[in-house]
């Protein structure tokens, strides 16, 4: 612990990412989950927040509430987003409309913290922000925050860590590689891992693919599909892992279901057949397109078995596509989620490594 005559000295710590939904929020739970359990005191902030590409007015402060609550955080230690990024706000600073020096605002947004550690969550990646001068390397630099980025094992994410290394010299601290495929956690870990570590780059954790965290409520398929609850609107906070189409006859749909696991199952209101053969399996939600009254039957036992069922007013294809989309771009609002995170970050993720080089602590 800390020696009683010494003087406490704020850190920041600022989670970024090199491409948007790589789990930047899960990380910042798990790693001030796992902070506060070493007895160390923890705010939270998330300076920028995107409403591009969605149509939830304030979902990103939403994120910042859910944050605060699980954290147990008083409102007075950390703000609101500093500035929402819209449209709007943008052509205002094209047009000159907005002088603000965000910088100063920053500031302003992360004093008087008197905890351990002042945790921020950054942008999208590392470009986002720059028209407003809060990009992550320059809000790294305003504040005088190490960074930790979190990346998942896809497409050309080397390259990206190389050139954040460039970018961020030595603010970075490390890297945590999020959403590990199965089939790649060997290969990643004897040849990625090292070679990242030769450049500098130290890997804090890699944390395999978890279907718990990529699976999305029934309520936020309702809200994604607009749809019509027909029965159990009590179960919308069962979590969907899987999708299957039930376009099928019904013994090979039966194939299907017996293999998959909490799935949504999407097929048509007038097939009866399909949707009670999925009722008997690992199904939490049926959706039935073209908006086609289900059969009696089905609403009875979808009841029984405590299993909403959805309407939606589209064609299969589209449902299907929407509710793909979903999977990839799911935030972190159910606690079982957060859990899971602290599970996953416990046995996957070096604390002490953190700790050690941002020296909280001893």
């Amino acid at each position: 612990m800390r020696s009683k005559g010494l003087p406490k000295l704020t850190k920041y710590l600022l989670i970024g990412s090199t491409k948007a939904y790589s789990g930047k929020s899960a990380i910042a739970l798990g790693i001030a989950l796992g902070l506060r359990e070493q007895g160390l005191t923890v705010a939270y902030g998330k300076p920028l927040g995107t409403s591009f590409n969605s149509d939830e007015p304030g979902a990103e402060e939403e994120d910042v509430r859910f944050a605060i609550e699980t954290l147990k955080l008083k409102d007075t230690q950390m703000p609101s987003t500093l500035l929402a990024l819209d449209e709007e706000t943008v052509h205002k600073r094209l047009r000159g409309e907005d002088r603000t020096d965000y910088r100063q605002s920053l500031a302003e947004y992360v004093q008087g913290q008197s905890t351990d550690l002042v945790l921020l969550e950054g942008p999208a990646n590392l470009e986002e922000g720059s028209l407003f001068d809060l990009s992550l390397p320059q809000v790294a630099e305003a504040v005088d925050a190490s960074v930790l980025l979190v990346t998942r094992p896809i497409d050309l994410f080397v390259d990206d860590l190389l050139s954040a290394k460039q970018r961020l010299g030595s603010r970075l601290l490390g890297v945590v590689l999020n959403d590990v495929p199965s089939d790649k956690l060997e290969s990643i870990a004897s040849t990625v891992r090292p070679f990242l570590e030769a450049q500098g780059i130290p890997v804090l954790g890699m944390l395999p693919r978890s279907a718990l965290l990529r699976s999305v409520s029934v309520k936020e398929l309702v809200h994604q599909l607009k749809a019509e609850v027909l029965c159990r609107p009590d179960r919308l906070d069962l979590m969907v892992e899987t999708l299957t189409i039930g376009a099928m006859n019904v013994s090979s749909a039966l194939k299907y279901f017996r293999k998959a696991r909490n799935m949504a199952v999407v097929t048509g209101g007038d097939r009866t057949d399909i949707q009670l053969a999925a009722l008997e399996s690992s199904t939490q939600c049926l959706i039935l397109t073209g908006h086609l009254p289900p059969s009696p039957l089905v609403i009875g036992r979808a009841e029984e078995m405590e299993i909403p069922v959805l309407s939606v007013d589209l064609d299969t294809l589209t449902t299907v596509e929407i509710i793909d989309s979903t999977f990839g771009n799911v935030r972190l609002h159910e606690t079982i989620k957060v859990e899971c995170v602290t599970q996953l970050m416990a046995e996957h993720f070096d604390i002490n490594a953190l700790m050690a080089s941002l020296t909280l602590g001893d």
